[in-house]
């Protein structure tokens, strides 16, 4: 493999609007030594200024932490967009899903049409008018598409829709309960491509060539987006709210693994990733971030990048 150029970009994003918590994920996994993962690449960094955390809910967009979440929107849109632009590979890390607010229109603004491999333990795609707590992370993919975000204006209703139903897929979610609750319908309902948990960890390695096919008959390049909520809080404990019991199931590491190093087999191309939903605060001894490069280091450095 070709030794490629690697641009590290870390967000320091809370969706609660917390100081701490998923907020110091990316300096944290800096501290862990992600850079020396891509030992095999060279590696740049940057780490995003965003302003102070805002617990309140937002009046353009509803949502929690509205002033960084739209600085991180602006920014990310214009990093990734240079770094591929340049022939670099962009791995984002730290905060959460809204990450791919700035990721997907960066793509779409810069780049051109691409797809995204989305790996998660849910959906995302719970209305404004429907989210009881204004969490930005629970409502992305439904805006990206378009599926939602009549009451969103100012500058991210601006931006949005920015991915088509065709351009997606869906990975190991397993939230059918918590949606059912609200009402809301399932992505596969409106023409997304979705392998549910059960089927993901039945054959990792085979779900994820299916569904870079699927891609490849649509896009020619692609983001991977992993949520590490997808795994199992047993295997991952730093995930979710402190105090507040984690979704049983999920993915263990080593199906993680399989999956995503099975993506890399298409003739579509996966241009950048992003990782996200860990928090230090909830990781005694660093044992999650520990393993999270050990993730990064054998499903993505080693085996799957080239320029």
């Amino acid at each position: 493999m070709r030794v490629a150029d690697i641009e590290l970009i870390g967000v320091p994003f809370d969706g609660y609007g917390r100081p701490g918590h998923q907020a110091n994920a990316a300096a944290a996994l800096h501290a862990a030594g992600l850079a020396d993962a891509f030992d095999h690449h060279h590696v740049t960094h940057h780490h995003l200024e965003l302003p102070p955390p805002d617990p309140a809910r937002g009046a353009s967009t509803s949502l929690i932490n509205e002033p960084a979440l739209l600085a991180m929107t602006d920014a990310l849109n214009i990093l990734v967009g240079e770094a591929i632009t340049a022939g670099r590979f962009p791995f984002v890390y730290g905060g959460d899903c809204s990450a791919l607010f700035g990721i997907m229109t960066g793509l779409r603004d810069h780049v051109g049409d691409a797809g995204l491999v989305f790996v998660d333990g849910h959906e995302d795609t719970m209305p404004l008018d429907v989210s009881e707590d204004g969490e930005a992370a629970n409502t992305e993919i439904g805006l990206l598409l378009g599926l939602t975000g009549r009451l969103l204006t100012g500058a991210l209703g601006d931006r949005l829709p920015a991915l088509e139903p065709e351009q997606l897929v869906v990975l190991g979610p397993r939230d059918d309960a918590w949606r059912r609750r609200f009402n809301v319908g399932t992505l596969a309902e409106a023409g997304v491509w979705v392998a549910p948990l059960a089927e993901v960890a039945d054959d990792p390695a085979a779900v994820g060539r299916a569904a870079v096919d699927e891609l490849a008959d649509h896009v020619g390049r692609w983001w991977l987006h992993v949520d590490l909520d997808v795994l199992d809080p047993a295997e991952f404990s730093a995930q979710g709210l402190p105090g507040v019991e984690d979704e049983p199931g999920g993915l263990t590491w080593d199906q993680l693994t399989d999956l995503v190093v099975s993506l890399f087999g298409s003739p579509a191309h996966c241009v950048g990733a992003s990782l996200a939903i860990y928090d230090p605060d909830q990781d005694d001894g660093n044992a999650d971030a520990d393993k999270i490069v050990a993730f990064v280091r054998n499903a993505l450095a080693r085996t799957t990048i080239s320029p």
